[in-house]
């Protein structure tokens, strides 16, 4: 509690519309990575997203609560930035996808563990200090890396393809949602094993779309395709705003002590 009234949560509940943005971001996120470091010299086109996303993320850390266009956009320049780092590990460092893909599962267990450890809980409903963000983006950074670094794996090292390798991971949510919904897997574990899997399943259909076709894909381009799902990204997310914006208005009126009558 504040000196103003309980502390709100800073980032957004899980829902329908929540999973459907979180995909688009994964996607936009994959096609505009490629697109930018084939099309600019790589060193600075990372470093200058590196430092565009600590930049965004500064003023995300700052926030009292969930403010859509801020946070959709932090959680955009993960998605650039996440797949650059996985991009880097492998094509710059010669790392393969079957060593990186468990160290970033490494790394997200760890931040599971201290984030447990230190504040409690997992529980995204929870994240009402900057430490929890902190926790919090720390665990979405690593799950944007390992995500893609798994679905390369899956798409060329299992041989899946892009397409296969998305319907694969799509499959894969779709049983995780299953379970939560039957309540064999718990609300937090099954939030952020989907949190991880969708990561993979914009990627791979954002790779299939865009690739040449000697790689699977339909060759449209990834500039075409970054470009189709920012569109698509920004109404999602004006929707999103929106719609916050109407249930908001709706809620009555916090009830006002009656003022003492006073006499002439």
């Amino acid at each position: 509690m504040t000196a103003t009234g309980p502390l709100r949560n800073r980032v957004p509940d899980p829902s329908v519309s929540f999973w459907v943005t979180k995909v688009l971001t994964t996607a936009m996120g994959e096609a505009l990575s490629d697109f930018l470091v084939t099309r600019f010299d790589p060193v600075p086109t990372v470093l200058l997203t590196a430092a565009v996303f600590g930049m965004v993320l500064a003023v995300q850390l700052r926030t009292d609560r969930y403010r859509p266009w801020l946070y959709w956009g932090a959680v955009s320049m993960v998605g650039v930035f996440g797949t650059m780092v996985a991009d880097v590990v492998h094509v710059a460092l010669g790392v393969p996808y079957t060593v990186s893909t468990p160290i970033f599962l490494i790394a997200l267990v760890a931040v599971f563990v201290v984030w447990r450890r230190v504040e409690g809980t997992l529980d995204v409903h929870r994240v009402t200090s900057t430490r929890r963000q902190l926790f919090y983006w720390a665990a979405v950074v690593a799950t944007f890396a390992m995500g893609t670094a798994a679905g390369d794996l899956a798409a060329g090292g299992f041989g899946l393809g892009y397409l296969g390798g998305g319907l694969v991971f799509t499959g894969l949510v779709l049983l995780v949602a299953l379970a939560a919904g039957v309540r064999v897997l718990g609300q937090v574990a099954g939030f952020w094993t989907a949190y991880v899997l969708t990561r993979p399943v914009g990627a791979s259909f954002a790779d299939w779309v865009a690739v040449p076709q000697d790689r699977g894909g339909l060759d449209v381009g990834t500039g075409v395709v970054s470009l189709c799902l920012l569109v698509v990204l920004t109404g999602a997310v004006a929707w999103t705003s929106v719609e916050r914006g109407r249930r908001r208005s709706r809620r009555p009126a916090p009830d006002h002590p009656a003022q003492p009558v006073t006499g002439p």
